[in-house]
């Protein structure tokens, strides 16, 4: 099927937006970064490494299950049949959706993406308090908000994230999306790649390893991230630490807006795609 002059323009604007993503060039200190956290890590015994990445992915995956599967994701489910219905009262399931304009469907993401974007921002200013138990609960916070979001946006776009095909799709693009901006261009090929070639879309057949030792940038960040707060909690204005918190809701709501920029950019371009034909 012929592509809308809409449609048309939002897969340009996609794909200017992958220009830059190969067109980005990094700068000495993100490199340097990069090396250092890299040759650090090497120090490590090669089994102890393997084991910490499995151990990485096994959660990331329970974890995934966990959101899924949840009593809030269900309702977050029917929010978006409720607002498809407003468009067209004779959306039943999430994949009747697809039925719905690209324009249509980027309003309810956009729903989505706001209301997550809020929630990392509150969640960085509650653990920029400085609260042993508001930091403790700040990654694992931090990565429930960012899983849920690619997954609404995938079901928003008509897409259900419980096989294992859009399951193991879904976590590719969140590891993916909190890589560093230099490293996100070959993984988006990858994307692309088994986009093109998968043939049964219910079984996965590619790479199930996701995390490695380019992925140790992010947790390092958040490790940055909870130190700065550390340093800066008793730094008060009438007894509020308006600076740590500012430093927590600022790393957060960025984090979360580069989640949900790279998965909205991806389903789109899946709609696009399974529209073309």
């Amino acid at each position: 099927m012929a592509l809308t002059m809409r449609e048309n323009k939002v897969l340009a604007e996609i794909r200017e937006w992958e220009t830059k993503l190969y067109n980005y060039e990094p700068n000495d200190f993100e490199l340097t970064y990069e090396k250092y956290l890299e040759k650090s890590f090497s120090l490590l015994p090669e089994n102890m490494q393997e084991q910490f990445f499995s151990t990485l992915d096994n959660w990331l995956f329970h974890l995934h299950a966990l959101v899924q599967g949840s009593q809030m994701q269900s309702d977050a489910k029917m929010r978006i049949l409720t607002a498809g219905r407003v468009f067209d009262s004779e959306i039943a399931m999430i994949r009747d959706l697809q039925d719905l304009s690209i324009d249509q469907l980027r309003f309810i993401a956009d729903q989505q993406i706001a209301r997550h974007r809020l929630y990392s921002f509150a969640q960085g200013g509650l653990a920029g308090t400085g609260s042993s138990l508001m930091l403790g609960a700040d990654v694992p916070a931090m990565a429930v908000i960012n899983l849920r979001v690619v997954q609404l946006i995938a079901m928003t776009y008509g897409i259900e994230v419980n096989t294992p095909y859009e399951m193991m799709t879904s976590l590719k693009v969140f590891h993916a999306s909190t890589l560093p901006a230099r490293m996100q261009g070959s993984i988006w090929d990858e994307l692309m790649s088994e986009l093109q070639n998968q043939e049964d879309y219910y079984f996965y057949e590619g790479k199930e390893e996701l995390s490695d030792v380019t992925w140790i940038e992010q947790p390092a960040k958040q490790l940055l991230k909870a130190i700065a707060i550390f340093i800066f909690r008793k730094k008060s204005i009438q007894g509020v630490p308006f600076i740590s918190m500012a430093i927590g809701a600022s790393v957060n709501y960025q984090l979360t807006r580069k989640v949900s920029e790279f998965a909205h950019k991806y389903y789109q371009y899946r709609y696009l795609h399974k529209k073309k034909g």
